[in-house]
C-alpha cells in the first residue's frame, strides 16, 4: 500500500519528510522548495521507500543536476525512510501561483 503524504497530519514520518524538504533551497531563491511549490507529490510505501515527484522553476535551472539528488539524500535521511527516488517532471509547468502564501510574502509578491 502506498500512502500519499503531500498533505499529511503532523507527528509522523510524513511530517518528518516535509520538514526535511523544507531544508532544501534553490541557492538563487531564499524560499525552500516545498513552499515554492516545487514538490508535486510524495508517496511512502510499506517497504519504507519514498517516491518524490518534483519540478524546477525552469528546465535551465542551474541546480537541475544537483537539487534532485539533494532532495533524495535529505528524504533518505529521515527516520522511517530507507530509500527514495526523485523524479523531475515538467508537467504541469511550475508557475509562481504554486507558491505558498508564506513564500509569496517572503518574496514580496503579496
Amino acid at each position: 500500500m502506498e500512502e500519499d503524504i503531500s498533505n499529511s497530519p503532523s507527528g509522523s514520518v510524513e511530517e518528518a519528510i516535509t520538514d526535511a524538504l523544507k531544508t532544501v533551497y534553490d541557492p538563487e531563491i531564499p524560499v525552500n522548495i516545498f513552499e515554492m511549490g516545487l514538490i508535486y507529490n510524495v508517496m511512502l510505501n510499506e517497504q519504507r521507500h519514498a517516491e518524490i515527484t518534483m519540478t524546477l522553476t525552469s528546465p535551465a535551472c542551474p541546480v537541475a543536476g544537483t537539487l534532485p539528488e539533494e532532495v533524495r539524500v535529505k528524504v533518505t535521511g529521515v527516520p522511517g525512510v530507507d530509500t527514495a527516488n526523485v523524479e523531475v517532471v515538467w508537467d504541469p509547468v511550475w508557475e509562481p501561483s504554486m507558491m505558498s502564501e508564506a513564500a509569496r510574502l517572503e518574496l514580496g509578491m503579496l
